[in-house]
């Protein structure tokens, strides 16, 4: 018998079975408890947001000028190949009517029998022509193959100046399709920024505001006139490598396709309406006048800003230039105080 108070071996089971129940049932529910989730970060502020646009927009602007730069590069690699490729086409002609001539000087000595010189003076009623004639067809075989010699070297020089052309034109194609690549990946993260800040809707693009009255001061007919150009833009979207002499070329803003300019790409295209050819790039165009100083600005004159050049606008007097500044803006008036001025170029 079992005293009272005493555990049998049935009770302790049944005891230490449901310890174990227990314990698991707390395991089970300590694997199901929901874990804390993890703390979001805060979302960047609107300063914080304007940092990062002016950041991107930046660099977006600094890659549009080396993007032009290549293209002016480009331009000028495809003219090289194509004069190699000329050159080296009037090389293999001239060689080949050099060989045809060779050709038939031999064929005139053979024909003639002057393969042997001294039987055919033996045989010859006229030893004194047979000599003249074989003097004068060693003479001109000797000339020929002279040339035949200058010319295999100018064509393989030919070859090779093509060859290194095309090679340089397929290099700078490349270096224009990364930045195009680039300027893609650049610009989708501008948007988001700017779409953070409320600044890309559906509404339609700035119309072009009226151009104000500029003052010429000493400014020539011909800088005035691209002044007047270039305010006659006001409200035209920005647009990255936009601009030629014509007018505005097709980019992106807003998710769909504008007209538009870059900076450099307004300056050519108010100068192109006087008379006066620019390149579409900022390095260029610093480059095609006068250097003039910050307090010698006249209206019509080039602003630049940075150290590489990488933005630009024109002159209208009173502290102020019209410019294309940036991706999501448009043609506008700004003051030149905004930025750290490089030169000044005075271009007519």
């Amino acid at each position: 018998m079992l005293r009272r108070g005493a555990t049998g071996p049935g009770q302790a089971f049944t005891r230490l079975t449901a310890a174990a129940a227990g314990t698991a049932t707390i395991t089970v529910t300590l694997a199901f408890l929901p874990v804390n989730p993890a703390v979001a970060a805060p979302e960047p502020s609107r300063r914080e947001l304007t940092a990062q646009e002016k950041k991107l927009a930046d660099q977006a602007e600094q890659l549009s000028e080396q993007y032009n730069g290549l293209r002016v590069r480009l331009k000028q690699a495809q003219r090289a190949a194509t004069v190699a490729k000329e050159n080296a086409r009037r090389q293999s002609d001239a060689l080949a009517k050099v060989r045809a001539q060779v050709a038939q000087v031999a064929a005139d000595a053979y024909k003639n029998g002057d393969v042997d010189p001294a039987a055919a003076m033996v045989s010859s009623g006229d030893p004194q022509a047979v000599l003249d004639r074989s003097a004068t067809l060693n003479f001109f075989a000797q000339q020929h193959g002279t040339q035949v010699g200058a010319l295999l070297q100018a064509v393989q020089s030919s070859e090779r100046a093509r060859r290194s052309a095309d090679a340089r034109a397929k290099e700078v194609r490349d270096l224009t399709a990364e930045a195009e690549r680039k300027r893609r990946e650049l610009q989708t993260r501008l948007k988001k920024v700017q779409k953070a800040l409320g600044k890309i809707s559906s509404s339609s693009p700035s119309k072009r505001g009226s151009a104000p009255d500029v003052a010429p001061g000493k400014a020539s007919a011909k800088a005035m006139g691209a002044v007047r150009a270039a305010l006659n833009q006001l409200g035209v979207p920005y647009s990255w490598g936009g601009g030629s002499a014509s007018g505005p070329t097709y980019g992106t803003a807003q998710g769909r396709d504008i007209k538009g300019f870059d900076c450099s790409g307004l300056t050519l295209y108010a100068y192109a309406q006087v008379g006066v050819g620019l390149p579409h790039y900022t390095g260029s165009q610093f480059n095609a006048g006068t250097r003039v100083s910050q307090s010698q600005l006249q209206p019509g004159d080039l602003v630049f800003f940075y150290s590489d050049l990488h933005h630009m606008g024109m002159y209208i007097g009173g502290g102020k230039m019209v410019h294309a500044p940036q991706t999501g803006d448009v043609v506008k008036i700004s003051t030149i105080s905004g930025r750290p001025f490089a030169g000044g170029v005075r271009i007519a």
